[in-house]
């Protein structure tokens, strides 16, 4: 083919839906980003099936939806009764998943393997899940079919961090003490056999045995549409400073660290915080920050757009998140021209440069709550500094974390897979 042709993919993407958050809008940001710059066909679940047509895509045209609810649904109800729902449990939910998604990718071969065989397809390329733990059969039978296979951004592994044990209690966390076995599950070594691989994270690139990374190519997932964080913060260095937090209310979050270590600012009526969103540590938050008054806000769940109005009237994205694989929110806050504060541990801290924010040291919960308030009251203290991290942040996301920019990206290394470039890609200084 003509390299000005467009590459015709086929994006598997189970998790993928407009309409919810975390993994299911990555897998669909992901794959709409890549429809403009290739000629691409999605298969997904068919949980998302509605969405997609809300969305205005025509099923058997733009996508296929794969019915795996026989199986699927028995599991994830599983799942939650072990975990008690609410989000938590998400090592123990992977591992059930590794029992439904291989049915996910038999569907989709018995659908698609007939064209795959016979070339209408340049690229298979798997886009969700991001769990590494997650093996895909497919990859094999793309190699004996001679079509390429594309895996990832795949992200996850992270360690608890030391002296957090209470904090993995609460979020039924008591799998990822074993979640290195997945290493042994049969098929692992077939799909990183992948012509290529995308690591969404250092401790992703790390697990990846050596002898594959020549084929590896880092990658962080998230990334953001500026149709839909499109405002921009005001910094006038007036007091007192504005702070928010977007995500959920959970444990491993750290909001009610943050409270701790603001607690002397919100008192002196140097501090604003906007806290955006829910979880079942509202209650106990409410609470704790009951003595200050007007200075908390808790806004409960918003809307993108909501979000965003909130966001830009704040100066900081103070997110004290202690196990966090991607960091959405820190791109989002970051695109509307707020400095960010983060835990320099995973996923947020190498997506936050020394220029763009600021990183505060793991340790335990009384080594990171001191430094949080270090930090925060030296964000008080120096407006301008602030400022001007914050709008290197802004142009660091516009520069390299847009969707648009993610798909320009992906789409040079399927022309690395196919030979039409010779180097490999090389996107982030690591």
């Amino acid at each position: 083919m003509s390299p000005t042709d467009k590459l015709k993919v086929l994006v598997l993407a189970e998790a993928a839906n407009p309409e919810w958050v975390s993994v299911p809008l990555v897998g669909w940001s992901a794959a709409r980003a890549l429809s403009r710059v290739a000629d691409v066909h999605i298969v997904t679940q068919i949980r998302n099936r509605d969405a997609f047509l809300r969305a205005g895509l025509v099923e058997g045209v733009d996508f296929t939806a794969i019915d795996t609810e026989a199986l699927a649904r028995p599991l994830w109800k599983l799942g939650s009764l072990l975990t008690g729902g609410g989000g938590k449990g998400w090592t123990v939910q992977q591992a059930i998943q590794t029992i439904s998604y291989p049915y996910f990718e038999h569907l989709v071969w018995r659908k698609f393997g007939g064209d795959l065989r016979a070339g209408k397809y340049d690229i298979v390329h798997r886009i969700t899940p991001l769990s590494p733990v997650q093996q895909s059969p497919i990859a094999a039978k793309c190699r004996r079919a001679g079509v390429p296979f594309v895996l990832g951004p795949i992200n996850g592994g992270v360690p608890w961090p030391k002296g957090f044990q209470t904090e993995m209690r609460r979020e039924r966390e008591w799998l990822s003490k074993f979640r290195s076995l997945y290493k042994a599950l049969p098929g692992r070594g077939a799909t990183l056999r992948a012509n290529a691989i995308l690591a969404g994270s250092k401790q992703t690139l790390h697990d990846i045995p050596a002898s594959f990374h020549d084929r590896v190519v880092y990658l962080p997932e998230n990334a953001i549409d500026p149709d839909r964080f499109w405002r921009q913060a005001n910094h006038t260095g007036a007091a007192p400073l504005r702070a928010c937090f977007i995500g959920r209310l959970v444990p491993l979050k750290g909001v009610d660290m943050l409270l701790e270590a603001a607690a002397p600012l919100l008192a002196s009526g140097r501090m604003v915080l906007e806290i955006i969103g829910d979880g079942d540590m509202m209650p106990a938050l409410r609470e704790q920050a009951a003595p200050f008054g007007d200075a908390v806000v808790f806004h409960g769940w918003k809307r993108h757009e909501e979000v965003q109005d909130i966001a830009a009237q704040c100066t900081l994205l103070a997110f004290p998140s202690i196990r966090e694989f991607g960091g959405g929110a820190v791109l989002e806050a970051m695109a509307l021209g707020l400095c960010p504060v983060v835990i320099d541990y995973a996923g947020p801290a190498e997506l936050v440069t020394e220029a763009t924010g600021y990183k505060v040291p793991i340790g335990d919960r009384l080594a990171v709550v001191a430094k949080l308030a270090a930090t925060l009251d030296h964000c008080a203290t120096n407006p301008k500094e602030v400022a001007e991290k914050a709008n290197a942040a802004r142009r660091r996301v516009g520069a390299l974390f847009t969707w648009d920019r993610k798909a320009e990206q992906i789409l040079e290394v399927y022309r690395w897979v196919l030979g039409q470039r010779e180097k490999k890609p090389d996107f982030f200084d690591i």
